[in-house]
């Protein structure tokens, strides 16, 4: 049996890769998120259905979706805490700021979450302090022996919103487009 379909799902804790085998004559069904298995079922019947699951360390919940396609074929859809995957990544690049850095040898992925102002460092929250600037917020943290601060500004502009910007030893960091 073969992968039938693969997910790399972007959350504040990483990148996660989602598999799924689907034996579309005996029903079996094998869920893996990074590489462990997390669900396997030998025999299905009906062939269609669903498959639920938890994916990063938030638990966020997923949801493969087995659909009949043309002649005997199928279709697998990702679903993200109820939002399609199309829309969960639309709505994640609105909702995050990510920043990759190299500090001391080592890579470091900041996630900014904005509707909480969780930071998060290299898949883990980090204690983060919160302060007034004349022109906005700082959001102030470490990575190793650095300070750290986001930097969030008001764009003037009410469709582009506010301007978080990451400073690491008093360098701006750029974003992550994803």
């Amino acid at each position: 049996m073969k992968i039938a379909a693969i997910w790399d799902v972007i959350l504040s804790d990483g990148v996660h890769k989602i598999e799924f085998e689907h034996g579309t004559t005996s029903g079996k069904r094998v869920v893996y998120v990074d590489g462990k298995e997390v669900i396997r079922k030998e025999w299905m019947f009906p062939l269609v259905g669903k498959e639920t699951f938890c994916v990063g360390a938030a638990k966020n919940k997923a949801i493969i979706r087995i659909l009949s396609g043309k002649g005997c074929g199928f279709s697998y859809t990702l679903e993200i805490d109820g939002k399609s995957f199309r829309k969960f990544v639309e709505n994640r690049s609105k909702t995050t700021n990510t920043w990759v850095l190299h500090l001391d040898d080592k890579d470091f992925r900041i996630v900014l979450e904005k509707p909480t102002m969780d930071v998060w460092c290299n898949g883990k929250i980090v204690e983060s302090v919160g302060e007034f600037v004349d022109d906005g917020t700082e959001t102030h943290f470490s990575v190793g022996n650095h300070g750290c601060y986001i930097k969030a500004v008001s764009s003037g502009k009410k469709r582009e919103g506010i301007i978080h910007t990451l400073i690491v030893d008093n360098r701006e960091i750029p974003e992550l487009t994803q």
